[in-house]
């Protein structure tokens, strides 16, 4: 029977924290509980901050618990493109800084004692079709990074590919037993975290901030980092300046010896593979089946393509032992924001592209810099402030327009029928009770959970997504549980109920 939980998750062991039931003051308030937030959070206190992290669930439990665990610098076939479209230096920036986060991440890991797995080992991108990995490679060689032109072959996967770039020396790990370390690391150094805090609105007060959370406490802080998947609410307007992208994974044992190297292809759709230690020698973990957040009718077939591509690549018939999905969002110029939000008092980090290990490494310490006053190399290029080139700016015109649409037209969803006599256990989806729309799902108890399926960040109609057991906003991205609880912002407040 396939699990419906990250692989990570389900192999890891998170601490627990409190709830928030008192206020508090501190140096620096950090919003988020993943991996950019926990990393800034031990950057800071190793500077000697108090900080205080609030997180709105558990810790670790979302996207960055749900990642596929490679932390390189090799993020598809980038930087030909970055190059062209941002200049020598921009490129540069950000090769290096990921590069260098890289040795970041491994540099924590020892440092802390961390018991997550780490281990170094090739990473491949490589191409079936018609990109042109030839000067991928001579374009990541010159900017510094360990890049060469490599044979299909040495990657492992019995596949035919035309061309592969090799990236030496990159690193994997599991990510929910990092994260755990961290936490446990900045709470035993005196760190204050708590969960179940959902913050709902932050405002300057006098010379720092003020957060509240949805059960009325308050923190007051000289700074405040939001290092939510993205900036909850209307903050800095990223709303409006990010898609959100949802991708599917699954863990599987094959019936050979799984490649050991980290491999992706350059050609739609995406397959990034990587060995699954937990699942032995045949352990193999996939990654793909790319779509916006809500914008896919039924996320079972995402699932099923990649079991699919595993039954043709390998010549078996394999069933998950996990499967999962994550969130994340692409900017219109195919970097990150990071740093201070335009008309607000917060620093923020979003827009990692499925990179966030080393991305969010890199923001944890661009964040730290600017908390502190000192200067960056990265800045410039993760400028949180920027519009872009004109091409950027074009694409942001496209995207809202499409999430007008999508406003307008929502509310026009199929209707799986009227009442909600006969909603079979595991079925969810909209429903017509007395001419008004209903959002309904059955539970494997048997219990009936029934929502306003309107997002409630800024009204948009919210779709069913039956794989992960979620309603999803194509228009920002926010995502409820079953019964209307908040999974992902931007929006803080859980969905209505029909008897409200």
């Amino acid at each position: 029977m396939t699990i419906q939980n990250s692989v990570w998750l389900g192999t890891a062991n998170l601490p627990r924290y409190d709830v928030l039931d008192t206020d508090q003051e501190t140096d620096v308030l950090v919003v988020g509980g993943g991996l950019i937030g926990l990393t800034t959070a031990i950057y800071l206190q190793q500077e000697g901050l108090g900080v205080v992290l609030l997180e709105g669930g558990r810790i670790g439990t979302r996207t960055s618990g749900n990642t596929t665990g490679k932390v390189t610098s090799q993020h598809g076939a980038i930087y030909a493109g970055l190059l062209d479209r941002h200049g020598r230096d921009k490129a540069q920036q950000y090769a290096t800084a990921n590069q260098e986060a890289v040795d970041g991440v491994e540099e924590l890991v020892r440092r802390l004692g961390i018991e997550c797995e780490l281990s170094r080992g090739p990473s491949f991108v490589y191409s079936t079709g018609d990109t042109d990995l030839a000067r991928e490679a001579e374009v990541a060689r010159e900017l510094g990074l360990p890049a060469h032109p490599a044979d299909p072959a040495e990657m492992g996967l019995p596949i035919t590919a035309a061309a592969a770039v090799r990236f030496d020396d990159q690193l994997l790990l599991h990510p929910a037993r990092y994260l755990a370390g961290l936490a446990t690391a900045f709470s035993a150094a005196g760190g204050r975290i708590f969960e179940q805090s959902r913050v709902t609105d932050l405002d300057g007060k006098g010379d720092g901030v003020e957060a509240r959370t949805a059960a009325g406490r308050r923190v007051v802080a000289r700074h405040a980092v939001v290092a939510t998947l993205l900036p909850f609410g209307t903050i800095g307007g990223y709303f409006a300046r990010s898609r959100p992208n949802q991708s599917h994974g699954i863990a599987v044992q094959l019936p050979v010896e799984a490649p050991t190297a980290m491999t992706i292809s350059a050609d739609a759709p995406t397959r990034s593979t990587r060995p699954w230690p937990g699942g032995g020698p045949s352990g193999l973990i996939v990654v793909g089946a790319n779509h916006e957040t809500g914008g896919q009718e039924d996320t079972n077939t995402s699932y099923q393509s990649l079991v699919d591509w595993v039954d043709e690549v390998w010549g078996t018939k394999v069933q998950p032992e996990y499967r999962w999905s994550a969130e994340d969002y692409s900017t219109p110029d195919q970097l990150p924001y990071v740093g201070k939000a335009p008309g607000s008092p917060a620093l923020i980090a979003t827009g990692m592209h499925k990179w966030g290990l080393s991305n969010g490494t890199v923001a944890a310490g661009l964040l730290r810099d600017t908390v502190l006053g000192r200067d960056n190399p990265w800045s410039e290029v993760f400028d949180a402030g920027r519009i872009g080139d004109a091409r950027s700016v074009a694409k942001l015109v496209q995207d809202n327009l499409k999430v007008g649409k999508e406003f307008a037209a929502g509310h026009l969803r199929r209707l799986l029928g009227p009442g909600l006599d006969h909603v079979e256990v595991g079925e969810g989806g909209l429903f017509d009770v007395d001419g008004k729309t209903v959002g309904a799902y059955t539970d494997l108890e048997g219990r009936l959970h029934t929502v306003v399926p309107v997002c409630t960040h800024l009204g948009c109609p919210l779709r069913w997504n039956q794989g992960d057991s979620t309603w999803d906003c194509n228009c920002h991205g926010s995502r409820f549980a079953p019964n209307g609880a908040v999974l992902d912002g931007p929006a803080t407040k859980p969905l209505a109920k029909p008897e409200d």
